[in-house]
């Protein structure tokens, strides 16, 4: 079987990697188990097993980590100076730090806060916190721009909020911003305990605020009378977001009715705000005009995303520009809305504007740069001959001590730990190091390290690597067999697995091309697969065989590998629902998927079958031509699928 003779050269290019078993790999399993089932004993003597071995340092990690409550500051110290600039290192820095900041340990706190290349809001509290005990108040000033997060607070941020309201506290109106993006973020716990800080007299009703959360509808038709006090109208603020969440039409009504005239005026344009960015996300035509009763009112950087999407699909490039314009600088640096200003400036007639903006993006293997290219006339290339590192420099990164340990953990199946410590372990490598640890990689059998490494390169690239094709013969085979495009399904797959044969989605998908077991199983009975069965889908041919047929149901389903890429990664139901009701510009269509994760999806698998179509088969199609036209929705045309 083809399965079997890919198996056996990926087995046998780890094996060369990373050199025979060492005999240890019991121990180091059952360590790694130990750990995890809390039991220091057991992982004791697994660890005695380990002493020289690759692995010895997580053996001692796991070791400290498991009793850091009763660690005493020369053992940590210690680990940490053997391990110095190491992924181990910085794990066991933090854990240290927080356990420090437990124990309210502030001396050996910032003795020991020294580099953490890890970003942790619990530490930084921790850290605040460490500063405000010797007398410095500055910290406090730093600590209330995190009040505003719209995200739950870490417990060893409270010491610092229970400080500023024994000090006055923030103002009541921080209490209440803070309190209505977490409303609008449904993280109800987080705002009863910002409005806990407000005193007792300006709480709101619990009742009120429950009803608010699970019945808005119902609190709506019958509102409180007291909308003069701000605990009571901010409950029927949240009670409208929560409406528009689930229908933003119906909160539209209840907003331009007597409910709404009863509200002051700037919260009215608040929740217009509100109501137009869910009515955009659910592609209402009238998001555009609810945005318009939203005034001046400040919107957020993902409103003002949803403002320019509504913009797009409408073809009014002016408001567009004018989304735009108000976003934060890092927002407002995103490549889509640079290429879509550079695409409003061309439809207003500025040429030269638009080719400057277009000339920012240019020239990356990216989507939007993709994009922009070709709109200033180029082509999407490949940079060839590829620079491929020499034996010794894949050599020296063999002998990387990180890359090493990460690769033995990759062969042991402990693949959560091993990514962790390769992604830190490439971090701040130059080009030619990047490219060299990415064959590694390769030779090894980790795609998905392989993949990702060679992607990150700025001068010198790979594209053999970058955009790996194992397991080619098996996609070739049944492209050709439900007459796919190869290029496109590796992309696919490129975009689903890094080529990972056992891989496996948190929500069930298993194997290159990611099948749920209930997708898997409908496809086998539709096709009379033989001998099908759950623990197969993983295996190489199985699971490329019930894809690229589901694949080719999709497509056939929708008329447009636009929306069938969309409908493998969110449903075909949902890429239905998403359709223009008019024929509409591909890259505008997708631009305004709902599903941020879809959106992302569908642009990485459309780049990918760019750089497929021309590194393995020599043609170039631009992305453009790609994206097409979006047919309109005709239901007689579309049939009811999976």
């Amino acid at each position: 079987m083809i399965y079997r003779r890919f198996l056996t050269i990926a087995l046998g290019c780890a094996t060369f990697a990373t050199g025979s078993a060492s005999g240890n790999d019991e121990a180091v399993l059952g360590a790694n188990a130990a750990f995890r089932a809390g039991d220091p004993d057991k992982l004791a003597r697994h660890a005695a097993a380990l002493k020289g071995h690759t692995l010895e340092p997580w053996a001692e990690y796991w070791r400290i980590r498991l009793r850091i409550e009763e660690a005493r500051p020369a053992e940590v110290r210690g680990y940490l100076a053997r391990h110095a600039g190491t992924y181990l290192a910085d794990l066991l820095r933090a854990d240290w730090l927080k356990e420090l900041g437990r124990r309210g340990a502030w001396q050996d706190f910032e003795h020991d806060l020294g580099p953490l290349v890890q970003d942790d809001l619990e530490i930084q509290c921790h850290a605040w916190s460490a500063r405000l005990a010797r007398g410095d108040e500055s910290a406090a000033a730093e600590a209330r721009a995190a009040w505003l997060e719209p995200r739950e607070l870490p417990d060893a941020c409270l010491p610092l909020t229970e400080r500023m309201a024994k000090n006055g506290g923030p103002s009541a109106e921080r209490a209440w911003q803070r309190a209505r993006r977490l409303l609008a973020a449904s993280q109800l716990s987080a705002a009863r305990r910002t409005l806990g800080a407000l005193p007792a007299a300006e709480q709101p009703d619990e009742r009120l605020l429950s009803q608010a959360a699970t019945a808005p509808k119902r609190l709506l038709s019958q509102p409180p009378r007291d909308l003069e006090r701000r605990a009571v109208r901010e409950m029927v603020l949240f009670a409208l977001t929560r409406l528009a969440r689930s229908d933003a039409r119906a909160a539209a009504e209840v907003l331009e009715g007597a409910l709404g005239e009863r509200l002051p005026e700037a919260d009215r344009a608040y929740l217009w705000g509100q109501v137009a960015a869910q009515a955009s996300y659910e592609l209402d035509a009238d998001a555009l005009a609810w945005f318009a009763r939203a005034g001046a009112t400040p919107l957020s950087d993902e409103q003002l995303a949803w403002k320019a999407r509504a913009a797009l699909r409408a073809g009014d490039w002016q408001v567009l520009r004018e989304a735009v314009a108000p976003m934060s600088p890092v927002a407002r640096q995103d490549m889509a809305w640079t290429y879509w200003t550079g695409r409003a400036l061309a439809a207003q007639g500025d040429a030269e504007g638009a080719r400057a903006q277009f000339a920012r993006i240019a020239g990356q293997p990216l989507y939007y740069s993709l994009l922009a290219t070709e709109e200033l006339g180029g082509e999407a290339g490949i940079v060839l001959p590829p620079r491929e590192p020499t034996e010794k420099e894949v050599d020296d990164a063999r002998r990387n001590v990180e890359l090493a340990r990460a690769l033995e953990l990759f062969r042991l199946g402990l693949r959560t730990e091993a990514t962790s410590e390769w992604i830190f372990a490439v971090r701040n490598l130059d080009d030619q190091r990047l490219l060299a640890a990415a064959e590694l990689a390769r030779r090894a059998a980790v795609y998905d390290r392989a993949i990702n490494t060679a992607g990150r390169t700025e001068r010198l690239h790979d594209y053999r690597v970058r955009y790996l094709a194992p397991f080619r013969d098996v996609f070739r085979e049944y492209a050709r067999a439900y007459d796919l495009e190869e290029a496109w399904v590796l992309g696919l797959v490129r975009q689903e697995s890094r080529f990972i044969v056992d891989a496996r989605s948190g929500a069930g998908a298993t194997g290159l091309m990611q099948l749920l077991p209930h997708t898997a199983r409908w496809v086998a009975q539709r096709i009379g697969y033989k001998g099908y069965n759950l623990k197969r889908v993983a295996e190489v041919e199985t699971n490329v065989t019930l894809g690229t047929r589901y694949l080719r149901h999709v497509l056939d389903g929708t008329g447009h590998p636009v929306l069938a890429s969309a409908a493998y990664n969110a449903g075909p139901n949902r890429a239905r629902r998403w359709q223009p009701a008019q024929a509409m510009e591909g890259a505008v269509f997708v631009e305004s998927i709902p599903y941020g994760e879809t959106r992302e999806y569908v642009k990485r698998v459309l780049t990918n079958t760019v750089h497929y179509a021309l590194l393995l088969e020599g043609r170039s199609v631009p992305l453009k031509r790609r994206l097409g036209t979006i047919p309109g929705r005709d239901a007689a045309a579309i049939e009811s699928m999976q």
